[in-house]
């Protein structure tokens, strides 16, 4: 029942979301009286669809570059040889979550220029704490005795990370992904701020001409949007883990 349920809710998510980004017009007698002095219920200045594309890229691009070195420090300050770097780093991601991101493009813009580049980089700052922390702590939580057993059978250091650690750790590494992806969604309307493309020009075109209705439709799409990609992300997840015998099939 509990599934059903929920393939329902995905369906109906996924509806209205295609609803929202090709054929807004039906959504039109609920957003007109979200309007004043007749102005236009439907935001038709740009593409919906082709807003969202770029909204997607901005945040597919900052959580692939954030992802690589999250990891990456975090296999590092959980080795021997790199464990006193373990404050800095975690310092260092702390900074990038709690940096606001609007301060990120004010000092990126006169370097960067406008458009997405400057988001990119505020984005990218974004997502290194969730991933950086959950790469610690799910290496970090793998079995002494496992890592013991794991020497025993004559492995590397590298072969027993790829082979032992990293699979145990996975799970937690993928569930920070998937929080960072969910917070860059809704960060990266910010970017139209600076000319980046996405759907804060939806939004922010609602606040400038104080139409609810644009908000709505803005908010609405990102919302859907990152509703779906964490459910996504997590079925996936689940059939990665699966494979890899982490979960009961």
């Amino acid at each position: 029942m509990k599934l059903v349920v929920a393939n329902l809710f995905r369906l109906a998510a996924l509806a209205l979301l295609l609803i929202l980004l090709f054929r807004t017009e039906w959504l039109s007698f609920l957003l007109t009286p979200l309007t004043s002095n007749n102005a236009p219920a439907v935001y038709t200045q740009n593409s919906l669809a082709s807003l969202a594309v770029g909204h997607l890229q901005l945040v597919i691009g900052s959580i692939v570059c954030s992802a690589v070195l999250a990891v990456v420090g975090g296999i590092f300050v959980t080795r021997p040889s790199g464990a006193d770097f373990l404050p800095l780093s975690r310092a260092i991601a702390n900074a990038g979550q709690t940096f606001p991101p609007v301060a990120v493009l004010a000092l990126a813009v006169p370097a960067t220029g406008f458009g997405a580049m400057p988001t990119l980089i505020a984005l990218f700052l974004y997502g290194l704490l969730p991933i950086f922390e959950n790469t610690v702590a799910g290496l970090k939580q793998v079995s002494p005795q496992v890592l013991d057993a794991a020497d025993g059978m004559g492995m590397s250091a590298t072969q027993r990370l790829l082979r032992v650690e990293l699979p145990l750790a996975l799970p937690l590494i993928l569930e920070g992904l998937k929080v960072a992806t969910v917070i860059n969604i809704g960060t990266a309307t910010i970017g139209s701020t600076v000319a980046a493309k996405g759907l804060g020009e939806v939004i922010i075109a609602g606040l400038i001409s104080d139409n609810t209705a644009f908000i709505l439709q803005g908010g609405l799409i990102v919302g859907l949007m990152a509703v779906l990609i964490y459910d996504a992300m997590g079925l996936v997840e689940a059939a990665i883990t699966r494979r890899i015998g982490l979960r009961p099939a």
